[in-house]
């Protein structure tokens, strides 16, 4: 976790919630008073993003938290997650931010984890997209490393993806991989987004090192998977739900990537309630 990006997220999202005060809670809590809170789990799931929570009261200050748990673990409904206490105002005003990194993350934690012993007894591995939610990239992904799933590029100076527009604007995949190759710096692997068994066999040939199977039938990605025969890496991509993730990979794909894990997001329950 890079902290000097995560904490201008947090520094926003504080600023946009609260411009000049808290104007409700000004006018009820008097300065000093202590308040004690708890962090609490209202549905099953995985936690990811404890370290972004308590970062957001952090840098209010005046307010301590101990945690029970601790990301990637397993909780249930109202398991007591952590206690908060210190400054009153500080912690109301950070409740809202708090929560909603904390929620969201744990969704994405969740919905990658259910992904993952999806796909349980097969060599695939799953991946996340760029599909994510704008300045929030850095928290989304973090969370799907937490729920048992791997990283795709972070940005698009991270790594090399040729895509349809790609293909179309350079006149066909070879030519593309050919530019690529004369331009890129050392070491850096070429991925090719295929459609059809014609553009694998031309990925293969021009010498790919990863070749997206995207938006392909089961059917036509076994066949993709049986022409490529481990010369290269595979990724299957496009209109991959849980549904059908374990006949996706059942296909023998090393890797499968999920644009929902990111862009379709439910939040997981999580509250703050004085239960004492």
């Amino acid at each position: 976790m890079n902290w000097l990006i995560v904490d201008n997220i947090i520094k926003n999202a504080l600023k946009e919630d609260c411009s000049f005060n808290d104007i409700t809670t000004s006018c009820i809590i008097k300065s000093g008073t202590k308040y004690q809170i708890q962090l609490i789990a209202k549905e099953d799931g995985i936690i990811a993003g404890l370290k972004v929570f308590k970062r957001v009261f952090d840098i209010l200050g005046k307010v301590d938290i101990d945690f029970y748990k601790k990301d990637g673990d397993y909780v249930k409904d109202r398991d007591i997650i952590g206690n908060i206490k210190g400054d009153a105002y500080n912690i109301l005003v950070g409740e809202r931010v708090a929560l909603n990194f904390l929620q969201r993350m744990s969704g994405i934690a969740t919905t990658t984890y259910t992904a993952t012993n999806l796909i349980k007894g097969t060599t695939a591995k799953i991946l996340d997209t760029r599909k994510t939610s704008p300045n929030l990239r850095i928290l989304e992904k973090y969370a799907v490393t937490v729920g048992g799933g791997y990283n795709h590029r972070f940005n698009l100076s991270d790594g090399i993806l040729i895509k349809d527009n790609h293909i179309d604007a350079a006149g066909g995949i070879t030519e593309a991989i050919t530019r690529v190759r004369n331009n890129i710096p050392f070491g850096k692997k070429i991925e090719v987004e295929t459609e059809n068994l014609d553009q694998v066999k031309e990925a293969l040939n021009a010498g790919a090192d990863i070749i997206m199977l995207d938006n392909m039938s089961i059917e036509m990605m076994k066949k993709s998977v049986e022409l490529i025969d481990n010369k290269c890496i595979t990724e299957a991509s496009g209109n991959i739900n849980l549904d059908n993730i374990k006949a996706v990979a059942n296909t023998g794909v090393d890797f499968i990537s999920l644009g929902m894990l990111t862009h379709t997001i439910k939040p997981l329950d999580i509250s703050m309630k004085n239960l004492i």
